[in-house]
């Protein structure tokens, strides 16, 4: 089982939204399991829960894990195909975010749309790979810092562009042949507290 994995296709997409399959699926991923078995977590009968199994499978979303006689019948054991699911902008082409219809750094809806595009082109990437079972050079940095002061973040933030575009000076070679184009996204965002929906503030305009 993969811990994570990128829905590309609008149908799979669809399928995994359904909240009956969303519950399969979460109860999948806790370890595999026949319909029997899920029909009473689900409160659904067996037959149901059957054709929802069958709808994941077909879409990829969940797979064989191993087939057990149970009487006179043989039950399939299903598992989730992943511990979790990101459902890509691809899946809906029409309407995806593009940072390149306008760019403002300041902007927490541009620094949205550039983090959709990063699970798009990561997600195609990944699934590239996979299917050349090739490996796939990544690196990504995650961490925190908390601020004293506005006047800190903003001196932070001219310290962190120019720190970077001084890496891309030195490493850039746009004629290199046999070099490949790499993407560089740097994010800074106030960090959310863990505590239910319900009680977080209304996001500020943007």
């Amino acid at each position: 089982m993969l811990d994570v994995t990128v829905i590309e296709d609008p149908e799979a997409a669809a399928v995994s939204l359904d909240p009956v399959r969303a519950r399969l699926l979460a109860e999948l991923a806790a370890g595999p399991a026949s319909a029997a078995m899920l029909a009473g977590k689900v409160g659904l009968p067996r037959q149901k829960v059957n054709y929802h199994l069958k709808t994941l499978e077909r879409h990829g979303l969940v797979e064989l894990a191993g087939e057990r006689r149970k009487g006179n019948v043989t039950e399939r054991l299903m598992r989730a195909s992943a511990a979790s699911y990101v459902i890509s902008p691809a899946a809906l082409p029409a309407v995806q975010p593009d940072p390149d219809r306008f760019r403002d750094q300041l902007s927490a809806r541009w620094l949205l749309a550039l983090g959709a595009r990063l699970v798009r082109d990561v997600g195609a990437l990944i699934n590239g790979a996979a299917r050349a079972r090739k490996p796939l050079a990544t690196y990504a940095l995650d961490g925190g810092v908390r601020f004293a002061s506005a006047a800190d973040r903003a001196a932070f933030v001219q310290e962190l562009t120019a720190g970077v575009a001084a890496l891309i000076r030195k490493y850039d070679a746009p004629d290199a042949e046999g070099g490949r184009d790499h993407r560089i996204v740097v994010a800074l965002h106030p960090a959310v507290k863990d505590r239910p929906a319900a009680l977080e503030p209304a996001p500020e305009a943007d």
